[in-house]
This record gives C-alpha cells, structure tokens and sequence, in this order.
C-alpha cells in the first residue's frame, strides 16, 4: 500500500542529497572527458560513485550508531579525537575555498561571454559577481533551501532538454578517442562533481523515525546525478569532441548556447550562495570565530581568485580538480576511519550495518591517495 508520507519523506531525502552532490562540477565533467577519452571518463564517473556510495554508506551508519547529532566535524571529533576533528575542518574549508575560486573563474568567464562573446572581461564580470553574492550573504538572505530545492529542479530539467536537443547531432567518432597518458586526468573533477558528504547527517535529522529508508535515500541521491552527468557528458563530448572548453556552457554559439551559458551561471551561482553560507556557519561555530568573519569568508576567496587568476596558476578544470582530490579523498579516508571506530564506539544500536575493515579502509584510501598525486603532479 502506498505510503504518502514516507515516500514524501523518502522523496525529500534524495533531493536534498541530490541538490548538494549538483552544482559547478557538471560544467567541467565534459572537457576531463574529452581530453582522456569519453569512455575512460564513463569508467571514473562508474566507479567512483561506486566508491562514493559505499562511503556514504559508511558515513550513514556512523549518523545512525550516534544518539546525537552532528555535522562531519563533530562526528571526526566523537570519533577520531582532536586530531581527527582538525583534519576535518582542514578538508572542509580547504575543499569550499577550490570551489569558491573555481565558481568565480567560471562565473567571470560565463558572463563576459554571455555579454561579449569571449573571456575578455572575466575578471570584471567576477568582481561583479562577487559583490552581489557577498551583499545577499550578509543581507540576510538565508533561504538555503529553496534556492536549493528550486535550484536542482530547474537544473535537471534543463539538462534533460539539452540531452534532447543535442543528442540527435552526437557523433560516435568523437566518443572513440582514447588517450592513456591521460587516464587519471577525469579523477579530480569526477570526485569533486560525486560530493555530498555534508548533506549526510543533514539526511539522518530529515529521517528521524524513518533510518530504515536512509540507506535507499543515499543510493538513489547519488545515483540521479551520475545518471545526468552521464547524459550531459556524452551529449557535448559527442557533438564537440575535443573542443569542447573546461567550462562547458560556454563551448557554443546561438541561442542554444546562451541558454547553456545562463544555465552554468545559475548553477555556479546557487552553488557559490549555499557554500559561502556554509563557510560563514563553519568559522562561526566550528572555529568560534565571529569577528573577521568578512575577511576569511569573503575577501580571502576573491583574493585567491585574483593570484590564481593574474598568474595564471590555473583554470576552471584544474581548481575544481585539486579541490575534488585532495578535499574529498581526505574527507572519504576521514570518514571510512570514523565509521571503524563507530562500530565499537557507538551508542546506539544502527537501522543498517555495512561491512568495513581494514583491507577496505587500505584499499579505498590508496585510491583516495592515487587520485590525490595524480591530480597535483601528473
């Protein structure tokens, strides 16, 4: 019999998963793609979200072997001690910081092409950008979820139609290419593009007297995205080929492509609002820090964005990729070793266990690892 409230709850659960796993990481996934080969970029797509779900799997029982609620800082505390709280602050802020600079590098490059037809003003059309996320962050304007709800929906409608559009003119011999020297190029963007792992604990509060559906929440919440990014990847790799840019919205021409170059910016630009919130939310009550709020939030962003940006010491693709690597396999061994300790330390007796041990941790943490060196020195 059809349950209208839990499946309403269930349905909810995977948006908000959904929604935070959605954002800025899409625009890139084309161009790493192209650049190895569309199949090698399936395969990390595939399989890391394998990993990603096992891990938030992981991160799920840990919530649901915990009477008290926290976020992942709290958890690697409880967990791992202070060391482990430390670490995890370090890959939070560190991984919110790459995607703030990258969100400003596409976000100056997709409006100075929306207005002029090239990158030329970028850095203006930043400053610009900038200003206007930094007044409505500090304005008050904290309606996090129905920028996000509203967000994703206009988002994976929107990229349904591209499919559509685009897929009749996809040409197989783009997709055949294959560049092994490149093999490990996708992982950065892939795992940056695959992350939800805040939106975890965030689940486990929505659930409260429904974790047995939590586990079904996170699988279907992954694996909607990657559906997607499937989609939105084969279309412009198989229409493009190698030409496509590292932000993908702005590799066309014509109507069609204004109407990829509005969807990057307002991808980017819900992605940078809800993240600058959470920033803010995490130097106030994780670092009790509530003066100079302005200046780590706000100016040292833009100003990483400049240097980055003026030196040129790296793109779109490059930041989201470090970003991706080095946040998110930090993060993933953080959790894998959280959810080891959890199963003896937990008090409270959990809705579903995974099995974990250490040949496990070892091996997804050599992964993590791999994908870190290769992204910062290949």
């Amino acid at each position: 019999m059809f349950n209208f409230k839990k499946n309403k709850r269930f349905i909810e659960a995977v948006f908000t998963l959904t929604g935070s796993i959605i954002g800025a990481g899409i625009l890139g996934l084309p161009y790493v793609f192209a650049q190895s080969g569309f199949f090698i970029g399936l395969f990390w797509l595939i399989f890391l979200s394998v990993v990603l779900i096992y891990v938030d799997f992981c991160l799920g029982e840990v919530t649901l072997r915990t009477k008290e609620s926290h976020q992942l800082t709290g958890y690697a505390e409880k967990y791992l001690g202070k060391s482990g709280r430390n670490w995890m602050l370090f890959t939070v802020i560190f991984g919110i910081y790459s995607a703030l600079v990258a969100y400003l590098i596409g976000e100056g490059q997709s409006l100075s092409t929306l207005f002029f037809g090239n990158t030329n003003h970028s850095i203006l059309f930043a400053l610009g950008f900038w200003f206007l996320m930094t007044s409505l962050v500090y304005g008050g304007l904290k309606r996090l979820k129905q920028v996000e709800s509203y967000g994703v929906m206009t988002i994976i409608v929107i990229i349904l139609v591209i499919f559509f559009i685009m897929v009749s003119n996809v040409s197989t011999i783009n997709l055949k290419p294959i560049d092994y020297s490149l093999f490990f190029f996708p992982f950065g963007v892939t795992l940056f593009a695959l992350m939800g792992f805040t939106s975890i604990p965030e689940l486990a509060r929505e659930l409260k007297g429904h974790e047995k559906i939590l586990k079904r929440s996170i699988f279907i919440g992954v694996l909607i995205p990657v559906i997607l990014y499937a989609m939105f990847s084969f279309v412009f790799v198989g229409v493009l080929g190698k030409n496509v840019a590292d932000v993908a919205t702005i590799s066309l021409t014509g109507f069609l492509g204004k109407i990829l170059v509005v969807l990057g910016i307002f991808t980017m630009m819900t992605s940078y609002f809800v993240l600058n919130f959470a920033l803010k939310d995490t130097f106030i009550f994780d670092l009790n820090k509530k003066k100079g709020i302005f200046f780590f939030v706000s100016i040292i962003p833009f100003v990483l964005y400049l240097l980055v940006t003026i030196f040129h010491f790296a793109g779109f693709v490059k930041v989201l990729g470090v970003g991706g690597a080095i946040s998110g396999g930090l993060t993933g061994i953080l959790i894998l070793l959280m959810a080891m300790s959890a199963k003896k330390k937990g008090n409270r007796k959990p809705e579903y266990s995974i099995k974990l041990n250490k040949f496990i941790v070892w091996f997804l943490s050599l992964i993590f690892v791999l994908g870190v060196v290769t992204e910062l020195f290949f």
